[in-house]
């Protein structure tokens, strides 16, 4: 079992690369496009998600930043059924936009750390702030190994990162997850190492996908 120590320095380790997928700077988030979109893909239903998303947004406008998190996390676990990809999409690793997911109202762990990535950011939590950091879980009593995602907030780089995360709802530091061994974590101005040296993830094979679902955040208004 990793060391608390080495989760959270394995979680900040040193940036490899940057700009991966990096949308512009500037906002090009578009609420009417979403609906537009929203309304196509999944009809009335699916608007109606994201209306009660949208109005969680402007509710949480200039919010305490614990708040934001808060709400935002506990969205997210409420709103969305957590489902294997397989089952959803046909496909073995899909990453799905916030629209895909909320009109499917369901998912699994990339989706939710896309979605409250987004979300916060709109939210105006800075970009550089949030890292979605894929790791190994220690799962149930068997304590069976299983690849997972997690949302890092750091107030700086080298912070412990508080982490939002769809098996245990709350908002904890890593040091009090000690079932999660991290690999390596990215937003979209780069990718960090991780502390595991057995992993065989390959982040650049999943950061193809990360670059996929940007273009199909950008084509929906999201960025």
């Amino acid at each position: 079992m990793v060391s608390r120590r080495q989760l959270i320095s394995g979680l900040g380790a040193g940036l490899l690369c940057l700009m991966i997928g990096a949308p512009s700077t500037a906002s090009a988030f578009n609420p009417q496009r979403i609906r537009q979109k929203m309304q196509q893909a999944h009809g009335a239903s699916g608007v109606a998600l994201v209306d009660e998303w949208l109005a969680m947004i402007e509710r949480l406008r200039g919010a305490r930043l614990g708040d934001q998190m808060s709400e935002v996390n506990d969205f997210f676990n409420r709103k969305v059924r957590w489902r294997d990809d397989i089952d959803v999409w046909g496909q073995e690793d899909y990453w799905a936009t916030p629209l895909e997911m909320l009109g499917k109202r369901e998912g699994d762990c990339e989706d939710y750390s896309i979605a409250k990535y987004i979300t916060l950011k709109e939210l105006g939590v800075p970009g550089n702030k949030l890292r979605m950091i894929y790791v190994r879980a220690q799962i149930g009593r068997s304590q069976r190994s299983q690849a997972h995602m997690v949302l890092g907030y750091y107030q700086t780089p080298a912070s412990e990162p508080l982490l939002l995360d769809n098996i245990i709802p709350s908002i904890r530091p890593a040091s009090e997850r000690d079932d999660l061994t991290p690999v390596f974590s990215f937003n979209s101005s780069g990718l960090w190492a991780g502390g595991s040296e057995e992993s065989r993830a390959d982040p650049l094979a999943r950061l193809s996908r990360w670059q996929s679902v940007v273009n199909r955040m950008r084509d929906q208004g999201f960025i």
